[in-house]
């Protein structure tokens, strides 16, 4: 059996991008992925909006919580960041990756799906290739 992979998604808040991107990865990763999540200035709080357009294909980010990344450790197969430039830090890792994705923290409800939908297209990519 393969071993188990990390991978941390990052954006600012942690309560948008990285928690989708997290949800994904643990529901098409199964028991080969660990998936986790954080942000440089956690809101403390997920976006509403990604409960709902989440909760439209069948996963509760309700019970998710935004984290600091000063809480993540240890190391990671790929490290994914989602825009956030200068205010990611630099977190080691073999692969790394920029998805330069809009906040879709504004964006009108099919703008947000349209960047949800891109997550998980890109996500299901990242794992295909680890």
């Amino acid at each position: 059996m393969a071993p188990v992979k990390r991978v941390l998604f990052v954006c600012v808040e942690n309560s948008n991008r990285s928690q989708m991107a997290e949800a994904f990865a643990r529901l098409h990763g199964g028991d080969r992925v660990q998936a986790l999540s954080a942000g440089s200035r956690p809101s403390g709080r997920i976006n509403p909006k990604a409960v709902r357009f989440m909760g439209e294909l069948g996963h509760d980010l309700s019970t998710h919580v935004s984290k600091s990344l000063d809480d993540v450790d240890g190391a990671f197969d790929a490290v994914i960041t989602m825009g956030c430039g200068d205010e990611c830090p630099w977190i080691p890792s073999p692969r790394r990756e920029d998805w330069a994705l809009p906040d879709p923290r504004d964006l009108d409800d099919d703008g947000y799906r349209a960047v949800r939908d891109e997550i998980q297209r890109r996500v299901k990519h990242l794992l295909d290739t680890l």
